[in-house]
């Protein structure tokens, strides 16, 4: 074992995982079906693409956590929620009011990843 892999990881392996799942998930979902969010459907498509690979690095990391790539990761959620927000209420696209229960009941999920990623970096310490 390395001096940056965790131990007794059980716990964050399993919230990375679920937010490997998730996302890859949401990523799928993005670019299959066409949901009138008031989102420009390029950037539906860029962002759905992103969290498939995103899924699936984050899945991989599960496997094997290494602590600072968990903190990237923990740090890369808490971007995405605060833009989460900002996309559906700074006014800078025309969402409708779907899209803006989908982003931040996306948002508050991820907010859920992060404080199980966290709980997770502790009890492996």
């Amino acid at each position: 074992m390395t001096t940056t892999q965790v131990r007794n990881d059980g716990f964050l392996r399993f919230a990375l995982k679920l937010d490997g799942v998730a996302s890859g998930g949401m990523g799928v979902l993005a670019l299959l079906v066409d949901v009138p969010l008031g989102l420009p459907r390029a950037l539906v498509i860029g962002l759905g693409v992103f969290l498939v690979v995103y899924g699936v690095g984050v899945f991989g990391l599960g496997v094997k956590p290494i602590r600072p790539l968990v903190g990237v990761v923990v740090v890369g959620n808490f971007v995405w929620v605060l833009d989460s927000f900002l996309t559906a209420f700074a006014g800078w696209f025309p969402v409708t009011t779907l899209g803006a229960v989908v982003i931040v009941a996306q948002a508050v999920a991820v907010l859920g990843f992060i404080v199980l990623q966290v709980i997770g970096l502790r009890r492996s310490a």
